[in-house]
């Protein structure tokens, strides 16, 4: 498992950082066809050249910030556990949205954990987990130790498997990933709290959003602006856990 989104995978591939994309026309040239044509479409990327002037990590961020304007998930005091955290742009908007670092004096304080088996840079406001599988039964006492009550208001993930290449294969990994996610938040999330996560389409994702619906009241599937039209990318958000 490899969390991140699927941008800053192929950055990652072609040895670059999706927060500063710097090319030249030799380099280019260097390249194949088809990474040329991606480069291009990188670069050209109106969220891309957003997450630039926004400070963000990466161009996922516009993908929750459209999710929380709309559905309004994190808010201040609210409890967050970030789950395939890195390279942390999901974690910057919950530190902002549920007021982590007590910015407004006037709301509550809330608090993020973020999880990843990668490394993460520090982030002021959120707390990381670095090198850590969230599938590993240490890693959820880990992150119980870390919560204020040990539970947490929202669970977020848009982690990713290492992808193969084989689309059956991949859909079926980050399936089973999600599965865990439902499995997580019996053991941490509060009644009432939400859950959003990405998975690829695929025949197996009926299976999951049925899961869903046993363990919360509502389920919604949705297509973000800044998911690009040709990825078979969407996310879950299911709310209203029927947990105790």
């Amino acid at each position: 498992m490899r969390a991140g989104v699927a941008s800053c995978q192929r950055l990652a591939s072609l040895h670059l950082h999706c927060r500063c994309l710097h090319t030249t026309v030799g380099f280019l040239k260097k390249k194949t066809a088809t990474e040329n044509w991606w480069l291009e479409r990188h670069l050209k990327d109106p969220f891309v050249r957003a997450t630039k002037q926004q400070n963000y990590r990466c161009r996922s961020a516009f993908k929750l910030l459209e999710i929380d304007d709309k559905f309004h998930i994190l808010r201040p005091g609210l409890s967050v556990l970030d789950c395939g955290a890195a390279p942390g742009a999901w974690s910057q908007v919950a530190v902002e949205r549920v007021n982590a670092l007590g910015t407004d004096p006037s709301a509550p304080t809330g608090f993020v954990l973020g999880v990843d088996l990668m490394r993460i840079s520090p982030l002021e406001g959120a707390v990381f987990l670095p090198e850590a599988d969230i599938t590993d039964p240490n890693t959820l006492r880990a992150i119980q130790s870390l919560l204020p009550a040990g539970k947490v208001d929202a669970i977020l993930s848009d982690m990713a498997p290492n992808a193969t290449g084989i689309k059956d294969l991949d859909h079926q990994k980050l399936i089973s990933l999600c599965l865990g996610l439902v499995n997580l938040a019996q053991s941490i999330l509060k009644p009432k709290g939400t859950l959003l996560c990405k998975f690829w389409d695929g025949h197996e994702s009926r299976v999951l959003q049925n899961r869903l619906k046993e363990q919360f009241r509502e389920v919604k599937t949705l297509k973000p602006q800044a998911s690009r039209k040709d990825s078979s990318e969407s996310y879950f958000l299911a709310r209203l856990y029927k947990g105790k």
